[in-house]
């Protein structure tokens, strides 16, 4: 039994990008899960990724590009509002402008410039630079 699906699916997809892989499969895939694929996708640090079942669990094809150096999950997922989200980039990311901390909002899942100019605040859910 899996206690976290999405600390499984980046961690696979950080080690498929370590040792060189062009694709990887994640499986199972959850809402969550497949948002901050979406995510990834537009920021482009990743491929195109396809969702090859959508029995239970899901499979989800991911096209891998070379580009990721670190991807983690933030536990415990920590409140954060408009005045200290500069705290958390200094915690999680390496420099100023490099990567970006995925953020649960009333809004949806987001990357964190984005409810920066949106002014909202919410839960840091993931990592990635």
């Amino acid at each position: 039994m899996m206690n976290d699906t999405l600390a499984t699916a980046l961690s696979v997809i950080l080690n498929s990008e370590q040792i060189g892989r062009k694709d990887c499969v994640i499986t199972p895939v959850s809402k969550i899960t497949s948002k901050i694929i979406q995510l990834l996708n537009e920021k482009g640090y990743i491929g195109a990724g396809e969702e090859i079942t959508k029995a239970r669990g899901g499979l989800f094809k991911i096209n891998l590009l070379g580009r990721i150096n670190k991807i983690g999950v933030i536990k415990p997922r920590f409140a954060v509002s408009l005045d200290t989200y500069e705290k958390f980039e200094k915690r999680y990311l390496p420099a100023k402008g490099v990567g970006f901390l995925v953020v649960s909002t009333s809004q949806g899942l987001m990357v964190h410039e984005d409810a920066k100019v949106k002014g909202i605040g919410g839960r840091l859910i993931a990592y990635c630079y």
